[in-house]
């Protein structure tokens, strides 16, 4: 016999386990991934109604659901793994903000770990947003910058910076602040905020 011949003859036994141990891990893997895309669809018909109160600005219902319909917060209970689970905690941080309980909104953006680079950015820039309210100024600013930061668009990187901006003119501090206005007069003339952007550096030259 061949070499390679003696060497299967030899080792058949360990051969057939190994290839039976792949297809175990391949099938596994297979398994796996139906299980979560199954899981995903079926949070996304539990989610559907709670989304719909999200959108038309009915937080209370959102969040907690009623007596036909399941809340964000059961959504996030069952499905808080999957990528409907994730944007729910995204959308109760928002519902919590709205509805003036801070540290809650806080907690659930936190929680909040989906792929979605604005979305992630609009999440830092929100528990910004319930640190000033909490009256955090100095971490309000420290979350605004971080936000600014984290992905560089004309949507949530304006945003960021005004709001970094006139929390920095809250507590005092002009240089700062006319250097986030002045970022946006420089790097994003097609934001929103740009349109009033000279209004702010204005007040921030002359306090």
């Amino acid at each position: 016999m061949s070499k390679t011949e003696q060497f299967f003859e030899k080792n058949l036994k360990t051969i057939i386990i190994a290839i039976i141990a792949i297809l175990v891990v391949v099938f596994a893997i297979f398994g796996i991934h139906r299980m979560q895309v199954n899981r995903n669809s079926k949070a996304n018909e539990a989610a559907f109604a709670a989304e719909q109160y999200f959108a038309q600005g009915d937080y209370n219902t959102a969040l907690n659901g009623n007596d036909r319909h399941d809340g964000l917060l059961q959504i996030i209970d069952r499905y808080g793994n999957t990528k409907v689970g994730q944007r729910a905690k995204y959308e109760a941080g928002i519902c919590y903000l709205n509805l003036g309980q801070f540290e809650d909104a806080i907690k659930y953006l936190k929680s909040y770990k989906g792929k979605d680079e604005i979305t992630k950015s609009e999440a830092v820039i929100c528990q910004g947003d319930a640190e000033l309210e909490l009256g955090n100024t100095k971490q309000a600013i420290n979350l605004y910058e971080k936000a600014a930061g984290m992905s560089d668009n004309f949507i949530t990187t304006p945003c960021a910076l005004w709001k970094a901006g006139m929390a920095y003119l809250m507590d005092g501090n002009n240089e700062k602040a006319l250097d986030c206005f002045k970022k946006i007069k420089t790097n994003y003339p097609e934001s929103s905020e740009y349109s009033t952007v000279d209004k702010y550096i204005g007040l921030a030259e002359t306090k």
